[in-house]
């Protein structure tokens, strides 16, 4: 039975704060789904349904996983809606496979669910602690090549982003980030400080929140996009950071057998 350490669930509390605002977001302003909406198949009634309901669980799941009680139960809620978030994005990466943009959106939503779904296994007493390390390890580290991929492909979107005060310059911070998003990667798959290196890409998926959306959603609280993106923004690092606590576990029990 895998058994948490002290202060091992901060990574879960922060991911359940962030997708309970998600969806009290969408909940005001459903109109974020639009996007993914497969207007070929739902109506416009049925997927203003599909959206309630998506935003509703986003709420019950994030208050359920702050407890470590209903904490699985809530894993297991937000870990069903990213996924369906995720998938929905599969019908345009068939359409158009080589543009990249829809994959990236796959894998934004994806690391939610890793985040998820690791709590969901934490709170289970069937899986090994040596096996999840593993699956966490390189499900989150397959996100995190795509979101070197996205700054690689699409650098543009990414410098508009970087504030203009911040030295040297908004070039080298995407070039520094996409870097780092690369070295995390080749750490998680490799198990080469792969502690450290969660650690490092959960904090700078939180100072991406605090320097580049924060200021961007007071500068202009009216826009709807502003709140999703934070509010995905710290749902992602959430989940960074419960992999960060899971494989801080990992490491405790290795103290305590030797």
């Amino acid at each position: 039975m895998t058994v948490s350490t002290p202060g091992s669930n901060l990574g879960r509390h922060v991911f359940g704060v962030a997708a309970l605002a998600f969806g009290v977001i969408t909940l005001v302003w459903p109109d974020y789904y639009d996007w993914l909406q497969p207007s070929h198949i739902w109506s416009a009634q049925a997927w203003r349904l599909f959206a309630g309901v998506a935003s509703a669980a986003q709420i019950v799941g994030g208050v359920a996983i702050q407890l470590r009680r209903t904490a699985k139960t809530g894993a297991t809620v937000l870990g069903a809606v990213y996924l369906v978030i995720a998938l929905l994005s599969v019908p345009q990466i068939i359409a158009t496979p080589k543009v990249f943009s829809p994959w990236g959106n796959f894998f934004e939503q994806f690391a939610i669910v890793t985040g998820a779904a690791i709590v969901y296994a934490r709170s289970s007493s069937t899986w090994a602690p040596e096996k999840l390390n593993l699956i966490g390890r390189i499900l989150f580290g397959i996100c995190t090549v795509s979101f070197a991929l996205y700054q690689a492909l699409y650098p543009g979107g990414t410098s508009v982003l970087v504030p203009k005060w911040l030295p040297p310059s908004q070039v080298f911070w995407t070039v520094a980030t996409t870097v780092f998003f690369a070295l995390a990667a080749v750490a998680l798959f490799t198990n080469r400080m792969a502690l450290l290196a969660t650690r490092l890409l959960t904090l700078m998926l939180v100072l991406f929140g605090l320097i580049v959306w924060v200021p961007l959603l007071l500068s202009d609280p009216h826009n709807h996009t502003n709140w999703t993106e934070i509010a995905e923004n710290f749902a992602i690092a959430g989940a960074a950071w419960i992999l960060a606590d899971l494989l801080a576990g990992g490491r405790e029990r290795q103290k305590v057998r030797a």
